[in-house]
């Protein structure tokens, strides 16, 4: 009887109920990001990695494992873009670009809490006001005062779920701008 080697796995799978991201999935899209980052291609961007999303299957891999991996990948992206630009730009102008994009975030933020972003329907579920709100103060901290914030904890937000809540779509682009800025600063 000849037996095989387990296959081993890049990340742990998810057993009995749990689901995680479907395997095929998250293997193909982390092939083509080595691919594109090996050969200096623009094709992928950080961007693009950090919008990345997979079906969620039985058998998949553990999300956390995977959104990690995902983190240090938009890292380096990021990290190569940053080289890239102070290179052909010069310091000056990359950083003049980023104190653009970090006020255009907090002059969104200035808005009055409860009113930050769009409100769902009556009867339709949005991130929890006060939850958001609460992120949106630590941002605007970070940003006009210099408070502490890391990219991996803006990644790590999470929000409950709250009829007429903030439309998912505009906080989500909000968070992603933020991500954006604290890796071109870093």
């Amino acid at each position: 009887m000849t037996e095989t080697a387990p296959t081993s796995t890049p990340f742990a799978v998810t057993t009995g109920r749990e689901k995680g991201y479907q395997r095929a999935a998250v293997d193909t899209f982390l092939d083509r990001a080595k691919q594109a980052f090996e050969a200096g291609s623009d094709v992928l961007d950080a961007d693009a990695v950090r919008s990345a999303s997979f079906p969620l299957v039985r058998g998949g891999y553990r999300v956390a494992e995977v959104d990690a991996a995902l983190a240090r990948v938009e890292d380096a992206f990021a990290q190569r873009a940053r080289v890239s630009a102070l290179s052909q730009q010069g310091a000056r102008s990359w950083v003049r670009r980023a104190r653009e994009d970090a006020q255009v975030i907090l002059d969104h933020l200035d808005r009055p809490a409860g009113h930050r972003f769009a409100r769902t329907g009556l009867l339709t579920f949005g991130y929890r006001i006060d939850e958001v709100d609460h992120v949106a103060d630590r941002i605007a901290r970070y940003l006009r005062d210099g408070d502490t914030l890391s990219a991996d904890q803006v990644r790590q937000t999470a929000f409950r779920m709250q009829r007429r809540g903030y439309r998912e779509e505009q906080v989500d682009a909000l968070l992603d701008a933020t991500i954006a800025v604290l890796l071109a600063v870093r």
